[in-house]
């Protein structure tokens, strides 16, 4: 009886102890998913390019992957219109839109550079991408993913890669 007794307590005083540690895994891939939900696999840039054309966008200067399959593309829509537009990856239909307008003129990444651009990412290893940014100058910086889900930045001028870092 003592024992059973024993049992018992020993079962009650385990089960805060499993049901802490099942929460601590719970919340641990619930991190994960999020995690992943800031990134889009690198063969998914077509999809968001065509969308961005098909909204007016002519040149690049950000594609940032954002949290539900969101994504937010900021460029031009001409000489004059510069645009920042968040965009549903899944239905194509944009979700909140920003004008400027600006005497300076555009300037940015073709669809074809932005393209070539995340080629040489994916050579050096870039499974997924959460950024691609562009400067005034050409640089390119895309931010993203390896296969073993390691960070990677690529640096790239004029088509060449000139940095990687691996973190």
């Amino acid at each position: 009886m003592q024992r059973t007794m024993q049992h018992a307590m020993q079962r009650t005083m385990q089960r805060p102890l499993i049901l802490a540690g099942s929460l601590a895994v719970l919340m641990s891939a619930a991190g994960l998913v999020q995690a992943a939900g800031d990134r889009l696999a690198a063969e998914r840039l077509d999809k968001v390019l065509a969308q961005a054309t098909d909204f007016g966008f002519q040149t690049f200067e950000e594609i940032e992957a954002k949290r539900d399959g969101r994504f937010e593309v900021e460029g031009w829509l001409d000489d004059e219109w510069q645009a920042e537009v968040r965009f549903d990856l899944a239905s194509g239909e944009s979700l909140k839109e920003e004008r400027r307008r600006h005497d300076s003129g555009a300037w940015g990444l073709s669809e074809a550079e932005v393209r070539d651009a995340m080629a040489l990412a994916v050579a050096e290893g870039l499974v997924e991408f959460d950024e691609l940014q562009a400067d005034r100058d050409g640089r390119i910086e895309i931010e993203g993913y390896d296969a073993d889900g390691r960070e990677l930045e690529v640096k790239i001028l004029d088509g060449e890669v000139l940095e990687i870092e691996r973190d």
